[in-house]
């Protein structure tokens, strides 16, 4: 995804909600949200009417945000989507879940996905035992994510683990914190996914 050089915090005020994309602070009352519940920019505060693409178009912006994908990639999950039997955007968002950087981040290795995608991609973990590098792999029920010896010596990682278990695990992933390890039960289904998108609207726009 392309970088984005301002504060990220923007972006939760932008979506009008937490998207989680700074770690702990987003649990805290310094969170943006909290303390400015309004868009960026000096024409935040103003009302404005919103058409039906301006809708979806905004819910597809904050879906791509909320896990750090760029378009392009997002419209290949929403392609492969559509060629899955059952509901095509809850086919859509259990994609998205299942990506390699948003389990390590699920489990509760990293405090955001943005952190997740870094250790993935520096090689921290290994998946069924191999190494793997590339946080947009799709796992699968039965795969089995763990921190490496090497990273384990670190306290970094092993301190960021702790801290972050007071998250809770979606049913779908169980965690062995004894050594440093993440499997994946089962597929998500839509009632396992927390976060509030209404895929239906990302539907509609990339099907006209």
């Amino acid at each position: 995804m392309s970088r984005h050089l301002e504060s990220v915090c923007k972006l939760c005020r932008r979506e009008g909600e937490k998207l989680f994309l700074k770690g702990s602070r987003c649990y805290t009352e310094k969170c943006a949200i909290e303390r400015r519940p309004y868009p960026p920019g000096q024409h935040g505060q103003r009302r404005s009417t919103v058409s039906d693409f301006g809708t979806q178009l905004r819910e597809k912006q904050k879906l791509k945000r909320l896990y750090g994908v760029a378009e392009k990639p997002l419209r290949n999950r929403f392609e492969s989507a559509r060629r899955m039997k059952g509901i095509v955007g809850e086919n859509f968002l259990s994609l998205l879940e299942r990506r390699f950087d948003n389990i390590v981040y699920k489990i509760g290795f990293a405090a955001s996905r943005k952190e997740a995608r870094q250790m993935v991609k520096h090689a921290h973990f290994t998946l069924n035992g191999k190494n793997a590098n590339v946080p947009s792999m799709l796992l699968k029920t039965g795969d089995v994510v763990q921190l490496k010896d090497n990273s384990k010596k670190s306290v970094k990682f092993t301190g960021a683990f702790e801290a972050n278990s007071m998250r809770e695990v979606p049913v779908w992933l169980e965690v062995d914190k004894g050594n440093f390890k993440g499997i994946v039960k089962d597929l998500p289904k839509r009632e396992d996914i927390t976060s509030q998108i209404s895929e239906h609207l990302i539907v509609e726009l990339y099907t006209k």
